[in-house]
């Protein structure tokens, strides 16, 4: 299989390499040797797999076909370029541009990147036939990125823009709630589920509807719950304002759901309000809402759920993923990964993916 690499979001340490994973999982492509490095994911994989990573990632900015790694100096970079065959990716007639980014500060004393999109441009033009170098307009880019000490080069393949998560954010949504989850982290938790066209999503804390209007981009069919009418009714706002249309928002108790089958579960609990917690503590409510939508997934089907990791005014951590996992594994689910989210000093969101076993 070919070699790619992804360029990905420094926003979060763990989450963009396994949202490229869980996409390419959720739509059936097989992948090996997976390898990370800082804002980088290697990889080997259908060419055709990059596709689904474009329309479906919230973390991904750049997709590449992968064509050398050297260790990040001069001499070896020059020697591994001479060696690498760019007739096989750029054709006679056409242009070509060399962009390096570097990844934080790795290798900067060591290389001048200016310099080195030079050399290797250089390079390039004498080893293939009747091609040209073109800064402003290229018909194909070479991209090479500088991280752990590495330089990875390759053709560019696709660019993924964040804008209209942007667009999306919490503020943006004509109904708002400052507990709202912003629409990237809504879109991977998807993403981690699993979720894929025409699945059927359930959010049995919908709130302002976020993972409702992620899920719906990507082409799943979205249920949400809320025990407030405020919420349901701002919920219906925001799908109105985004012209999203879920198959169903319903008024009802996320500990008693009214549904018999659901593909996946993505949500985030309320965190100890009272008025949103339906007159229980966070834990027990988070608890029965794990048993209430096991019953509704099938064998391997996931739920991915935003656990808090407080800090109380005492100092004492209350991690609730932690404190739950016996009970978890009781119900029938395995864990699959976990990711940490900082919000604040006194919360992080811990990002727990479960399988029905």
């Amino acid at each position: 299989m070919p070699k790619l690499f992804f360029l990905l979001s420094g926003e979060n340490e763990s989450l963009p390499a396994a949202e490229v994973k869980a996409i390419l999982e959720a739509e059936g492509y097989q992948y090996a040797n997976a390898q990370e490095f800082d804002q980088v994911l290697r990889l080997e994989a259908e060419v055709g797999s990059v596709q689904p990573v474009q329309v479906r990632s919230a973390y991904t900015r750049v997709c590449a076909l992968e064509l050398f790694v050297s260790n990040a100096n001069l001499t070896d970079i020059v020697k591994t370029a001479s060696e690498t065959d760019f007739k096989a990716v750029l054709h006679p007639g056409e242009s070509f541009a060399v962009r390096i980014n570097r990844i934080k500060n790795y290798a900067d004393e060591a290389i001048n990147t200016m310099v080195l999109e030079g050399k290797l441009g250089k390079q390039i033009l004498d080893s293939t036939e009747g091609t040209k170098v073109s800064l402003k307009n290229p018909e194909k880019t070479f991209l090479g990125i500088i991280t752990n000490e590495k330089l990875i080069l390759g053709l560019k393949l696709t660019d993924i823009t964040s804008k209209t998560f942007s667009e999306r954010r919490p503020r943006k949504k004509p109904f708002f709630h400052p507990s709202a989850m912003p629409s990237k982290m809504a879109r991977c938790m998807v993403n981690l589920a699993h979720g894929k066209a025409e699945s059927l999503v359930l959010d049995p804390f919908c709130g302002t509807g976020t993972s409702l209007i992620e899920a719906t981009y990507i082409g799943c069919r979205a249920v949400g719950v809320d025990a407030q009418r405020r919420m349901i009714m701002g919920t219906r706002k925001n799908l109105r304002f985004f012209n999203i249309a879920a198959e169903g928002l319903v008024l009802a108790d996320a500990r008693h759901l009214p549904f018999f089958k659901v593909d996946l579960v993505v949500t985030d609990p309320p965190y100890g309000r009272s008025s949103s917690t339906l007159k229980s503590t966070t834990k027990q409510l988070v608890q029965d809402v794990l048993a209430s939508t096991y019953g509704l997934l099938s064998v391997g089907q996931r739920i991915c759920i935003a656990l808090p990791i407080m800090v109380n005014q005492h100092g004492e951590i209350d991690h609730m993923a932690k404190d739950l996992a016996g009970y978890i594994e009781g119900l029938g689910y395995k864990t699959i990964e976990s990711h940490l989210v900082f919000i604040h000093r006194s919360l992080t969101r811990e990002i727990m993916v479960y399988e029905k076993k």
